[in-house]
Formats: C-alpha cells, structure tokens, sequence
C-alpha cells in the first residue's frame, strides 16, 4: 500500500512538472523534480529534467552541475547511455521551443546538444537555422560548427535531407550575401537525391536573388551549382545565361546562351533559346552580324510555331513565348512584318493562358461593371516603379493625378527589397499600393478583387508575367502606356501614343486600338541633374574640339548607325566621339575601332565611358557633348528627353516603327525640329552640319532651354489631364458598348 501510494505520488509530480513545463513556470518544476530525486534518486532521467528546468531559468552552470555529478558516476557504457537520454530530452525540448518560436532557448538547448554530440549533423543544421532566424548568422559562426566540412568530409553522416533544403532555403533567403552562403550551398550538392528536390530550392531563390536583390552575380554562381547534377538543365541554362548578362559577364552569357540553344528540342524551346542568345549578343554589343543571322533563324522557327499552333505544354512555355520577339524592333524596322509575328505569338500565348487559368478568364470575362459616380479606380501594372526609365517619367502622372475623379493602384511586380528612392516614393502614392513577386495568377486575382475599372500595363513584352496579367483580362478596360512598343495581347484595349509617335497608317497592323493623345504621349517637369564628374582634360580631349556622344547601351547599337556616325566624324576636323552605356567594353571597343579604320578614323578620337552609378550624375556628364547621335532602328527613349533637358541638339533617325519614331515626337514636342533626318544621307547631313556650326548650335541649345517653360513635352500637369480625359472617354466608350 505504502509502495503503491509513493508510486501515485511519483506519477502526479511527473504531470505535475510537465503542466509548470508548459505553463513556462520553470521554477515549480525544478522543485517538483528535485522531490522527484529524492523519491527516486536512482532514475536518471529525473536528474536530466532537473537541469532542464535550470537551464530554461538560464541557470546554464547548474544545470551543467546537476547532469555531471550523475555522469560522474557512471561506468563508461552507462555514460554513453545516459547521455543519450539526456541528448532525447534536450532535443525534445529544443523542438518544442522552437514550435513555440521561443528561439533564444532553442539556440541555448541546442548548443548544450553539440556539447554532447559535436558532429550531430542535424543539430547543427538547425543551430544554422535558428541563427539566421535570431540574426545572428555569421561567417565566423559557420566556421564554428563545422557544418561545411563535415558535408565535405565524405563520411558518412545520418543526414536528414528535408531539413538540409529548409536550411539551405533560408541561408538563401536571409544570408546570401555570406561567403559562408555560397560554401554551404556547394557542400549540399552531393547529399541531395533525387536533384529536382535541389532545384526546387534553388532556382526560386537564385532569380529573387538576380532580380529582386540586384546581385546577378552572385545568383549566377549559386545556379550554376547545379550544373554539376544536371549539366545541360535547358530551364537553369536559359536563367543562368541571364544572369551572366546582367551581371556583366558578358563572354559566359554568349557561351551559356548558346549551350541551351543548342540543347533545344521543341519548337518552343528553340524560339526561346534564339530569344536568349540574342539577348546576349546584343546585351553585350558588337555582334551585330551574328545577332542578325539568329533573329533570321528565330523568325523561321516562328512562322513554323504559327503554322503547327500547338497547345503549349506548361506555364513556364507560355511565359517565355511572350517576349521571345523582344529583339525584333532593333534589328529591323519593318513595323507591318514586326507587329504581325508580335500579334501572332501574343494571340497564341493568351489563348493557352486562357486555358491554364481558365477558371479565372471565365470570372473575368464575365465582369459587367455599370456606370457609377464614384471616382474611376486606375491600376498602374510594372516591374518599373522603381529607378528605371519608366519610373522617373510615370511619376508625374502620379503626382499630378485628380484624386476627386480617380483612384490610383500601383501593382509592383518582382517588388525590389533593396533601397531604393524612388521605388520608396511609389509605395506612399494611391490608395494601396500592391508589393509583390512574379505570380501572375495571383495578381491578376487581386488587381480583379479590387475592383479596377481601367489597368495600364507600362511592361508590354519586357515582362513576361505583365502579359500574362493582361491576358487573363482582370479589369474591364485595358491599355498600355509607356514601357515599349504595343504588346499584341488580345485582351489590351488601347494603345496611348500621339500625332508623330505612329504613322497615320499604324492602326493596319495594331490589334489595340490606337489613342493618340492630342500632343505627346509622355511628358515630365524635367530631371534632377547633379555635379558632373567628367572633364575633357581628362578625356584628353581639347578644350576646343567639337564632341559627340552617343548614351545608348549595347542593344541599340548597330553596324549601319556606327558607320554613319563615323562618317560624321571624319567629316568634322577636330571631333571626338564618346561612347558611353551597358555594354561588353572588349567588344563595343574592337566593334567601333574596326569601323573607324574603315571608314579612315583615327581611333584615337573615339573615347569609351563607364557607366555611372547615379542618373542624377550621368546627365550632368551629358553636358560634356556638343551634339548627340542618336541610334536607329531604335532611338533614344529617356536618354532623349534628358539629352533635351540639358539643352543639347540631337540628331534622329526617323523611320516606321514607334521604336523609331520615339526622339522625332520628343522634339517636336519640345519645339525643334533641326536635327531631324528621314534618310541616312540626311542623319549624315545634320550631323555634320551640327558638328561644324556652332552659332546653330548655341540656337538649339537656347531654344530647348526657352522650351522648358513653354513646350508639351516638359508639362506633365497638362499632360496628366490629357490623359485623365482619355481614360474617362474609354471609360465611356466601354459603358455605351457593354
């Protein structure tokens, strides 16, 4: 009787201890165990638990205390079994405070762990996690644990492989800046079957990374890790190849580019891998030859996808379909040919969108919203608000908007988690602002959620994921506005340019209805310009010399423009020639040197820039030119409107397409015209002509600062109701139709 009641009493204490246990009264329990011992002084485990409590009351040495005086006392196999009670009972705990994401006591229990078993794989992976959720993940720390070298060691290990791709997933997300970082994610390659699951991991994590965090780089390097599992992974070559480019590493990007072209099976993939290579070629300039012969072979291979039309296979095909004729308008301008492979490619993707995300296409289409006295809700669709080109010129837009008639909802794509200023003031403007990935499902559904009656995507083709968006057609009006040319979805209802930025006859070969607002299609207050930091002198430029400038990254560069602009050159005595945007500098360098030889140009004369960090310092360093030489088939965009800003003459070639015409309607709308050219031999001309008059330069240059006070193109208020007025007449126009 006497045994049985001790035994009740041992029971309840032990309920007892673990109720405080929960109730996080540490104290109570301690005393409970302590009774425990004194009951039964020979069960072990009561000791174990004892220093539990004391640990967890941050009584480290006493707890420490409390289990070595017992392991003192043991022979040595019955240390190394109470040491694995002890282990179970620390782990027990660790896990249950880490559930309860009390992660400083997980961190303590946890260490006392890899006292006890120094090379316990899995307790270390999770002191890495639980470092990195504290913030207290270092190299040093790394180094401390062993983690590495013990993947590296080649012994084996009972290694838990879902909680190596959990830590290995938050060393990416939280501290992939880390040497250490890079070292782990190597050592983890081997241990991780079947290779997929490794992916899995990697390839989300690597294009946050490139894109998100603006370290291409360093995502190049973790992607290629996987290379050494399957090296001739078409998907991670195409992103791997990107990053390359984007990164500057221009020779690997050509190199990996060409690999997965190469491994290209279907026709998808085919015109998909064109579509990389020559992003490479032209991202590093001065391929123009062999950019050419690619987009000619792109361009069959398209015809052939038109003629087969199949269903395409998954998501990702789509997605990479829709800006694969990205490079069309910079090779050639031939708007009528361009537009209907563009329409056609936009129509098929949109139509296998529809069926992926049928059940949401269906919801929208059926979206009847009737007239209302409420303001019109507008949502502004980019991965560009942000310091880009088009968000330093739709700010204003959002600055000057009506905020009695509208609403504004910018939708931030691939939301940038550095700092960034400008991407900061976007997310203080509208009613909400939307900070998201690239799930273009998932926006689609909130941008209908919330009820937008007319969505301006300022992408087109420059974003997979915007055209996807416009494709499933979630608010009833639709337009694109600003980012580049049309994008050919079906689903887009207008297409805002002006009188001069389209031929009359444009409207043939668009599938969007043109609305050409009554001036210009875009128009700012100006830019903010810094202190310039480039000098003739140290250039070696003489203080007299006539210079010309050309700000124009890689892609817009082309052998027939280069040629003209050398043969300005050695027309005008005493003339230099600044090349200066992103570009391979090894390549651009013997691209324009062989020019000028043939041409019979000293290249002496020509002088290739760095980029510059800031925009404010790059246009200050705009005023070290005498004239501009604008590119072709592709003109100057925002580099226009700032060559205009600073009150610098420009020479344009004018052509068909919008991507022509962009520096011909910038100035006509900030008031010049000289410099104009609708031939090469006129491009010639003018150049010259600037290059050695300069009384007619001076003229310019005056009148584009008298502009600033006069001109349409620098007055974004006017222009902000201009476009107010085209949204409430679309607006219209879709209740009188609906």
């Amino acid at each position: 009787m006497i045994v049985e009641c001790a035994l009740t009493n041992v029971a309840n204490w032990q309920q007892e201890a673990n109720q405080y246990l929960l109730q996080e009264d540490y104290s109570q329990a301690a005393k409970l165990y302590e009774q425990l011992i004194a009951a039964q002084p020979d069960v072990k485990s009561h000791y174990w638990h004892l220093g539990l409590m004391l640990l967890l009351q941050g009584q480290e040495v006493e707890a420490q205390t409390t289990w070595l005086l017992v392991m003192a006392e043991g022979e040595p196999e019955e240390v190394e079994i109470w040491t694995t009670e002890l282990a179970e009972v620390l782990q027990t705990e660790a896990i249950r405070q880490e559930e309860l994401a009390n992660y400083s006591l997980a961190w303590a229990l946890r260490q006392h762990l890899r006292e006890i078993s120094p090379t316990e794989i899995n307790n270390l992976l999770q002191l890495m996690d639980l470092a990195l959720k504290l913030e207290i993940f270092t190299d040093e720390e790394m180094a401390a644990l062993g983690v590495v070298e013990l993947l590296n060691s080649g012994e084996q290990i009972s290694l838990d492989i879902d909680l190596l791709l959990k830590v290995l997933q938050s060393v990416l997300e939280k501290a992939f800046w880390h040497s250490s970082a890079l070292e782990f994610a190597t050592a983890c390659v081997t241990h991780v079957q079947p290779p997929v699951e490794f992916l899995i991991v990697l390839l989300p994590a690597s294009i946050k990374i490139a894109y998100s965090l603006k370290c291409p780089g360093l995502a190049a390097k973790f992607l290629a890790l996987y290379l050494r599992l399957e090296p001739e992974h078409i998907e991670v070559l195409r992103h791997l190849s990107c990053f390359y480019q984007n990164a500057g590493e221009y020779t690997q990007g050509i190199e990996t580019a060409k690999l997965c072209k190469s491994l290209s099976q279907t026709l998808p993939d085919k015109i998909s891998g064109a579509y990389i290579l020559l992003r490479a070629l032209m991202s590093a300039g001065g391929y123009w030859q062999e950019a050419c012969k690619v987009l000619q072979e792109q361009e069959q291979l398209i015809v052939a996808l038109f003629q087969e039309q199949p269903a395409l296979p998954n998501q990702a095909t789509v997605q990479r379909l829709f800006n694969s004729t990205y490079f069309l308008p910079y090779i050639q301008d031939e708007p009528k040919r361009n537009r209907y492979i563009q329409n056609q490619i936009a129509q098929l993707c949109q139509a296998n969108v529809r069926i992926y995300g049928k059940e949401k296409a269906e919801v929208y289409t059926q979206l009847v919203r009737g007239s209302k006295t409420k303001p019109l809700k507008i949502g502004y669709l980019s991965h560009c608000l942000r310091s880009h080109s088009v968000g330093w010129l739709a700010r204003w837009v959002f600055k000057y908007y009506d905020r009695e008639r509208f609403q504004i909802y910018p939708y931030l794509i691939n939301y940038s988690q550095l700092n960034d200023p400008l991407q900061e003031w976007y997310l203080h403007q509208g009613e909400q602002v939307y900070r998201g990935d690239s799930d273009g499902v998932e926006i689609a559904e909130k941008i209908y959620q919330d009820e937008i009656d007319i969505l301006i995507d300022l992408d087109s083709i420059t974003l997979d994921t915007t055209c996807e968006i416009m494709a499933l057609k979630p608010a009833p009006v639709q337009v694109t506005w600003l980012g580049w040319d049309a994008s050919g979805v079906p689903a887009v209802d207008y297409f805002l340019a002006d009188p001069y930025v389209l031929p009359e006859s444009a409207q043939d070969y668009y599938t969007e209805t043109i609305w050409r607002l009554p001036q210009t299609y875009v128009a700012v207050d100006g830019f903010e310009v810094a202190v310039p930091t480039l000098r003739r002198d140290q250039l070696d430029i003489p203080d007299d010399a006539v210079v010309y400038l050309c700000p124009q990254k890689g892609y817009k560069l082309n052998s027939v423009i280069a040629r003209l602009q050398m043969k300005i050159l050695k027309e005008v005595p005493n003339s230099y020639f600044l090349i200066k945007g992103r570009a391979d500098k090894q390549s651009i360098e013997s691209f324009f040197n062989q020019i000028a030889e043939e041409e019979g140009v000293d290249t002496e004369r020509l002088k290739f820039l760095p980029e510059f960090v800031s925009e404010h310092v790059h246009r200050a360093n705009l005023g070290i030119a005498d004239v501009v030489l604008d590119t072709y088939p592709y003109n100057g965009a925002t580099t226009t409107l700032e060559t205009l800003w600073m009150g610098i003459p420009i020479v344009t070639r004018v052509g068909q397409q919008f991507s022509a015409r962009n520096s011909y309607t910038m100035m006509l709308n900030a008031g010049i015209t000289e410099g104009i050219a609708w031939t090469d031999e006129e491009y010639l001309e003018w150049g010259i002509r600037l290059g050695k008059d300069a009384a007619l330069r001076q003229q310019i240059s005056w009148q584009l600062r008298q502009s600033r006070q006069t001109a349409p193109l620098w007055n974004a208020k006017q222009f902000t109701r201009e476009m107010e007025k085209a949204y409430e007449q679309m607006w219209q126009r879709y209740l009188d139709t609906k």
